[in-house]
């Protein structure tokens, strides 16, 4: 057994997880957090319907890439760490728009902690596309103090695939890949600014 999460053992890794999963020492630095705290979609899945009233789960993408490409079912909500700015801008390095931080993040994590009757010192789970929003998230949330913050290591849609016939698509792992619940049709509840 890797770790303890909520006092619930955690499974197996899942047969799609990268081969780093159980090596945070591994992990890519853009995936890494200070507190050092990780899940791969699998036991994220697993850990929060165990214990759905100690955690917090929260999908940290932009509420573009939810509507577009749908949620896992089990996250409490969508808090975008990320959004596009009021006038689009492009980023030539990326080519793709340009995102800025969500300057209510913090604001907007505490009170889903609080409509849930948690407080800072919950345990939180952070999904994004792919491991590294989460963990910047993560790292944001460890600063402004709390103290159990989880990412997925492999995110919504998972890491890319380095060769083979489906070399550039997200199918190497991931919420999606696993065939772990999610869908298009969203819980309005559920969304940023609702």
């Amino acid at each position: 057994m890797r770790a303890i999460l909520f006092g619930l053992a955690l499974s197996a890794l899942s047969p799609l997880a990268p081969a780093w999963a159980d090596d945070a020492a591994a992990l890519p630095e853009n995936k890494q957090t200070v507190q050092k705290l990780y899940l791969t979609a699998a036991e994220a899945y697993e850990n929060v319907v165990q214990s759905p009233q100690e955690v917090l789960f929260l999908d940290v993408r932009s509420p573009g890439e939810v509507a577009f490409v749908g949620m896992a079912t089990v996250a409490d909500a969508n808090v975008p760490h990320m959004i596009q700015p009021a006038s689009p801008a492009w980023d030539d390095k990326r080519a793709t728009f340009k995102m800025e931080s969500n300057p209510g993040f913090i604001d907007e994590v505490r009170a889903r902690l609080q409509a849930k009757g948690l407080d800072q010192d919950a345990a939180i789970v952070l999904i994004c596309r792919s491991g590294d929003r989460s963990a910047k998230a993560a790292n944001e949330l460890a600063k402004a103090g709390f103290g159990n913050v989880w990412s997925v290591t492999d995110g919504f849609e998972g890491d890319l695939a380095k060769d083979g016939p489906l070399a550039g698509t997200r199918s190497v792992n991931g919420w999606k890949n696993a065939g772990l619940p999610w869908s298009y049709k969203l819980d309005k509840a559920k969304m940023h600014g609702m």
